[in-house]
């Protein structure tokens, strides 16, 4: 199964490669540009897994770049908070 699949297994697996990179001394800034990058690499290549993956690709791809930076930062600070 891949950490595609299930959601709450797809923020576990965001958790823990934030803190990989944060012991690793990567900043917060530097985090949320990933984060972005991989949303946008995710809702341009990979077909969503459940209806959280999906509404989060709908909004992705209708929002302007500043806007996906914000939904990235939302994902950084939902991971953050589990």
């Amino acid at each position: 199964m891949s950490v595609l699949d299930n959601f709450e297994q797809w923020k576990d697996f965001l958790q823990d490669r934030m803190n990989q990179a944060k012991n690793n001394g990567m900043d917060q800034n530097t985090i949320s540009d990933i984060a972005a990058e991989v949303g946008d690499y995710l809702a341009g290549e990979v077909q969503p897994k459940n209806p959280e993956q999906k509404l989060l690709a709908e909004l992705w791809n209708v929002a302007s770049e500043e806007e996906q930076q914000a939904i990235a930062n939302i994902m950084v600070k939902l991971v953050q908070k589990s």
